[in-house]
């Protein structure tokens, strides 16, 4: 029977965040709406858009994560799902804290990086004024 089973790989810009054997069944979210994808499934691609990304083993049950956009590939029993971030938990309810908690730290982040930038601009402008003078 594990011959008829997939192999999830979940591919991060910068890490592969998890490889995963024995799937029976992945049930993902594109733009069209939610489908899923069983081991006997003909090769598909798919565009994913930010959502929960579902898949069950026999051995651990049900898992979920919490993607970002990205893409899907299934090509034989190899599955494999590129994303820009993905958050993963046993528990719908855990996984929200955690989600909720990652955004609000790239939200601090993101404010960070835009106050940093705009004194950068700022300096910027004000030696291109101070160059224009004299």
């Amino acid at each position: 029977m594990e011959n008829e089973l997939m192999t999830v790989k979940i591919l991060l810009p910068f890490k592969i965040f998890d490889k995963v054997r024995n799937v029976k069944r992945v049930v993902a979210e594109t733009g069209e709406g939610s489908f899923g994808l069983l081991p006997q499934r003909l090769d598909c691609v798919a565009a994913l858009i930010p959502g929960i990304f579902i898949y069950e083993t026999e051995a651990e049950g049900v898992r979920y994560l919490a993607i970002d956009e990205g893409i899907l590939v299934k090509a034989g029993p190899e599955v494999l799902v590129s994303v820009r971030n993905a958050i993963g938990g046993p528990d719908l309810g855990k996984l929200r804290e955690s989600v909720e908690k990652d955004f609000m730290d790239l939200d601090e982040n993101e404010r960070k990086a835009r106050s940093v930038m705009a004194k950068l601009e700022s300096g910027f402008i004000y030696s291109l004024e101070k160059l224009s003078k004299e």
